[in-house]
């Protein structure tokens, strides 16, 4: 189908890997999903044409399944889980809080690699974020302290004249900036990691990483046994 300007949007296309570089299970540099994502995390981080690695997309949902996503950063991840930070009093703040369950997606065009993570959320403790928000630039700082998230204002100029009052009440870089009680850190603790490479003939490579279920009697044909109590599937594409 074509778009009012006539761009034929159907007709979008280009290659991705051949199958003489598809991504076999033997191609895992581990078989813990999260040493798995540094390694490809770190591939994204060396290329010259990825400039944010760390931009990942951030689907939550309110109690009634009302979805919404947006793109946000990850600001620190290990086993325990995946961090970042915003307004609680945002609409993505609010759904998590309500419903704490949420996915992210990191999406590296140039190596023709995705990450998928699904997993329940909770909040990080105050003195974690509020050391990780002192560390931020006092800009960033600012910013956080004049922007109530989400919610509805008149004109930009509102946002401008309360920056402009903000950096003249802490002009003095030795003053430090206050956290505002509704800024803050969720961590994303994963229960599923799919690894997907596309392939040009759309056959794509899908490994996933997941908790067996409770009681679980594994198809020793279908899942294999992965580390730190993590099992591994192929998916078809």
């Amino acid at each position: 189908m074509s778009g009012k300007e006539g761009m034929n949007v159907a007709g979008m296309r280009i290659a991705y890997k051949g199958g003489h570089e598809a991504f076999y299970e033997s191609d895992l540099e581990s078989k813990d999903p999260i040493a798995q994502f540094t390694a490809w995390f770190k591939l994204a981080c060396d290329h010259p044409k990825i400039g944010e690695p760390n931009a990942m997309t951030l689907a939550t949902a309110t109690k009634e399944g009302i979805p919404s996503a947006r793109m946000v950063l990850l600001k620190g991840y290990g086993k325990e889980g995946f961090k970042f930070y915003t307004n609680y009093e945002s609409r993505k703040g609010g759904e998590l809080l309500s419903n704490p369950y949420a996915s992210i997606v990191f999406y590296w065009e140039p190596l023709m690699r995705q990450i998928r993570i699904d997993g329940n959320v909770e909040k990080i403790s105050e003195e974690v974020s509020t050391e990780y928000f002192h560390s931020r630039p006092r800009s960033s700082q600012i910013g956080a302290c004049v922007s109530h998230q989400s919610t509805v204002i008149e004109s930009r100029e509102v946002l401008i004249q309360k920056e402009k009052e903000l950096k003249e009440k802490y002009a003095d870089p030795n003053i430090p900036i206050p956290k505002p009680d509704y800024w803050g850190g969720f961590i994303l603790k994963p229960c599923v990691m799919e690894f997907w490479q596309g392939q040009s003939t759309r056959l794509h490579d899908r490994i996933v990483f997941r908790r067996p279920r409770e009681g679980e009697v594994v198809n020793e044909k279908l899942t294999h046994t992965g580390d730190d109590g993590w099992v591994y599937e192929r998916l078809s594409p």
